[in-house]
């Protein structure tokens, strides 16, 4: 009888061994795998790539505790636009993945394109320019440009800054 009990003992601990070795290989399965935006990824670009494999949701917060998060469902990757800021992500499967983090830099960038006798001033950042307009030396107009938008203006000195 003794015998008998140490085989059912010996056979309990084997199903147990082999049934939490399971679980723990499942875990890592099926759980999301980030491939982009890497961790600390930084660009002037709004337009991001989201790449991963094993999830059908992925999170984008601008906070890390995800209390107000854009969630977006989808079954392949996925290019998003966003304003300068940094954002925190993750993808839901099965399971949640890792929190990466990245930024998208402000850039302020203002061309000029000669227009007759005039000036087209395009917007070439990724944010809203509020552009004034000088004449000898004195301002005499202003515009607002939204990103790649550009207007047509009269002037021999044009200075762009953030239209926050």
């Amino acid at each position: 009888m003794r015998m008998d009990k140490k085989i059912i003992l010996g056979i309990d601990f084997f199903i147990l061994a082999g049934t939490l070795a399971l679980i723990v290989f499942s875990v890592g399965y099926v759980q999301p795998l980030l491939i982009a935006p890497q961790d600390g990824y930084e660009s002037n670009n709004g337009a991001v790539l989201f790449s991963f494999e094993k999830a059908d949701v992925i999170l984008i917060d601008d906070n890390i505790d995800f209390s107000s998060p854009d969630e977006y469902h989808v079954e392949d990757n996925l290019v998003i636009n966003l304003k300068p800021g940094v954002y925190y992500w993750k993808a839901v499967g099965v399971l949640p993945s890792e929190i990466r983090e990245f930024k998208i830099n402000s850039e302020i960038s203002l061309k000029l394109k000669q227009d007759g006798e005039g000036y087209e001033v395009v917007n070439a950042g990724n944010e809203r320019l509020n552009v004034d307009v000088y004449s000898e030396g004195k301002i005499i107009g202003n515009v607002v440009l939204d990103v790649d938008g550009s207007e047509g203006v009269f002037g021999d000195k044009f200075v762009g800054r953030s239209d926050e």
